[in-house]
């Protein structure tokens, strides 16, 4: 239970540190809501019931939020594109986290990443209602090369939507189909809805009621990947 508490928390902090979301080249405020499935995993029904099912970013000028729900935890990142900053808000039980990241730790994490290239195609496919182009990722990290495909959309977003993730950042485009992974589990996110609508600005502050504290501090204090 412990090993699958702990993938879940490192599926949140991969999610929330490869940011997903859309900041639109067109203007565009709302909320993109995606389907998260689970290819060739290697977890039982049960243990899979505890991970998250639906990621919602939702999006206002220059900023982001993006909120994920799991067992027993609710986390929320924001970013700020335009200061390229990020904050990420957990709430593990009713005890709420915030942590901030700056400009430069956000380039330091993905200086640590694997080189990547990107071949664009012209294949194209309607996901959301929106016309995606597809794009794969070829990570060689030390030797080791994975591929990832993407869909995106130029009507969605641009470039910068993607600065502060290491797979998709030279993807000139929302992303509307992707992949993560990690040694343990392969996530995919398909979009599902895309809702244009007014959002308030407080949906993108940090709450008085969050303590601010580190990555690896939260790690610690909720046991660290032991079985």
């Amino acid at each position: 239970m412990r090993k699958v508490l702990f993938v879940c928390s490192f599926l949140v902090f991969a999610i929330i540190s490869g940011n997903t979301s859309a900041v639109s080249g067109k203007p565009f405020e709302g909320v993109i809501t995606y389907k998260i499935t689970y290819p060739d995993s290697k977890f039982s029904e049960s243990q899979l019931a505890m991970f998250p099912k639906v990621l919602t970013v939702s999006i206002k000028d220059s900023k982001s939020r993006t909120d994920l729900q799991m067992s027993g935890m609710n986390t929320v990142e924001i970013t700020d594109y335009t200061d390229k900053t990020s904050v990420s808000l957990i709430n593990m039980m009713g005890q709420k986290y915030a942590i901030k990241e700056t400009t430069a730790e956000i380039e330091s994490k993905m200086a640590l990443e694997g080189t990547t290239s990107v071949e664009l195609s012209e294949e194209t496919k309607v996901i959301a209602g929106y016309t995606c182009k597809k794009a794969v990722v070829t990570v060689n990290d030390d030797g080791v090369k994975s591929t990832y495909e993407a869909w995106y959309s130029s009507e969605l977003g641009s470039k910068l939507a993607n600065f502060s993730n290491p797979l998709y950042k030279d993807i000139d485009g929302g992303l509307l189909e992707f992949l993560m992974k990690n040694q343990e589990v392969s996530m995919k996110f398909t979009a599902t809805a895309v809702e244009k609508k007014s959002l308030s600005s407080k949906d993108f502050e940090i709450p008085s009621d969050y303590t601010l504290t580190t990555q690896d501090e939260l790690k610690s204090k909720f046991g660290g990947g032991k079985d």
